[in-house]
This record gives structure tokens, sequence and C-alpha cells, in this order.
């Protein structure tokens, strides 16, 4: 016999109090994923999907899927800003509202060290965006920083407008920017992202690239890539790339990052708000844009 979890999750901030059961945040944040993308397209149908739409919306027979995830969405900017929520807004108010995606490359979910870089804008220079939602508490976010550090030179915390008190007397003599999603849900630059490449570590730098990328530094510095076994292969990459001066490789790096998450600009500007971020890191083809334009127009399928 299952029972369903009744536990509350209260968050309060200056929106008032959000009440909402396990459940209801386990299916939410299972919603906006690109497993439960990539079922709806190939299956056209998805237990998760279903699920969400059914508890939280009404009528959804007499409506298009476009409908009824605009409408879940605007549930979770109500009561229930998670993560991904966040990650949606930064791509869309600042890769897609102050750059462009011809111009400027998104990375997610980057490891660093013991860290994971939440989201990272690299066009001339890099920031790494540490996203701390009214769900989360900061007691990594030291550690946290400390990595980011290693291999980036700017840092931002990404906060609610009720941990802004807290999170700028924790940074205030920091190089570390502040920005709050707003209860409006913009975007507000609190404290400004200052450079700080004094804690850059050409290994950590290396750990991120991957092949093809630390193979197109080393032959463009070198001129050559090593002529060792290939047993030895990856440490002679690892040497040569370490033994360049840390300003060089850091200019390297975000070169190579940069060209990374490459998208059809003129397929993508058709993608729902709602869905930019997920189609964005999906690696969409062709196809996919196709698959998903017709899942849109339909009618919800139950």
């Amino acid at each position: 016999m299952h029972c369903q979890m009744s536990i509350l999750i209260e968050v309060e901030d200056g929106r008032g109090v959000w009440r909402m059961n396990a459940s209801d945040t386990f299916i939410l944040n299972s919603f906006f994923t690109q497993n439960t993308l990539k079922n709806l397209l190939e299956r056209q149908f998805e237990k998760t999907y279903s699920t969400s739409v059914r508890r939280f919306l009404k009528n959804p027979e007499i409506k298009t899927n476009q409908e009824l995830i605009n409408e879940i969405y605007s549930v979770m900017k109500k009561e229930y800003r998670n993560e991904y929520f966040y990650k949606n807004t930064i791509l869309n108010k600042l890769l897609l509202g102050r750059h462009s995606p011809n111009t400027t490359t998104a990375l997610t979910e980057v490891p660093i060290a013991k860290s994971k870089a939440d989201f990272i804008l690299i066009n001339g220079r890099a920031i790494v965006y540490e996203i701390k939602t009214e769900l989360d508490n900061f007691d990594r976010l030291e550690g946290q920083l400390r990595d980011y550090y290693k291999a980036f030179s700017r840092v931002c915390v990404v906060t609610c407008e009720s941990n802004y008190n807290y999170i700028l007397e924790k940074l205030h003599d920091t190089p570390v920017g502040i920005c709050l999603l707003t209860n409006r849900n913009t975007l507000s630059t609190k404290k400004e992202t200052l450079e700080d490449s004094s804690n850059l570590d050409v290994q950590m730098m290396f750990k991120i690239l991957r092949k093809s990328e630390y193979e197109s530094i080393i032959k463009d510095y070198y001129g050559q890539l090593p002529q060792v076994s290939q047993f030895k292969y990856y440490k002679a990459c690892r040497q040569l790339f370490c033994d360049l001066e840390v300003n060089t490789a850091y200019r390297y790096l975000l070169r190579e990052l940069k060209k990374r998450n490459k998208i059809d600009s003129v397929r993508y500007k058709n993608v729902p708000y709602e869905l930019k971020f997920l189609v964005y890191f999906s690696g969409f083809r062709q196809t996919d844009y196709s698959q998903l334009e017709r899942f849109l127009r339909n009618k919800f399928g139950g």
C-alpha cells in the first residue's frame, strides 16, 4: 500500500509563504528535465508530464501542450521557483536578452574540483553563476566559490530578495558579484562582479577541457601534438597545457569553451520561453525541432 508524502515545504520570501507537499515539488522538479522532454518528443507521452498537468491544472483536454506548459511554468513562478526556474530566467534574460547565442555561449553543470558550476556565460570573458534559490542553504557556498576561482576569474551568486542582506554581509569584501531574482521575476545586479585571477590553476582548467579542445590548444601553441605512445598521450598533453603561462592557458580555455553548444538560432527563436534552457542544452537536431513544434501544437493526450 502506497501513501502520498504529505510533508509540507514552506518557504517565506517577499511574496508570502508557499506550501507544497513533497510529492508536488518532486513532480515539478521532474517536469522540466531532459528525460521528460526526450520522452515527450519520442512518444508524445510522458508520465511525469501527464501527472503534473492533471494535478495542477483544470480542463487540460481542451488546451494545447504549449498552453499547458505555460500554465505549469506559471505555477512554478508563483509558488515554487526551483533551480530550473532560476536557470531558465538567467538564460532568457542574459544570454538571449542582453547578449546573443551567436556571440555568447552558455554552459551548465560544469565540474570544477569538488563543485559543479550551475551556469556559465562566455563571450569576451566568462562569468560563473552560482544559484541559491529560496529552497537552498549556504553551507557549501564558501567551498564552491573557492573551487570556481581555480578555473574562472569572475563569479556571481544569484539568489532571492529575502537572502540579500545575508549574502551581502557574507560577500561584501570579496570580488564575487550578487544578482537577485526579484519578486517580479527580473534579474537585478546588486554588486558588480570583479575579476580575480589570483587563484587560477592550469591543472584545474585542463580537467574541464575535452580531448579535441586540449588538442586544438596544444597544436595551436606548440605547432604539433606530442609524439608518444597512446598510453602516455594524455599525460603528455596535460603537461604541455600545464606548462602554459596561466593567463595564456585561461585565454585558450575560454576560446575552446565558447565553441560549445552551438544551436540553430533560426529554429531556436520559435522555442517557447519556458523551454529555452532545456532545448539549448539538449543538442537539438532539425528533426527534434520539428517534433517539438508538432507536440506543442497538439492537444493534451492524457
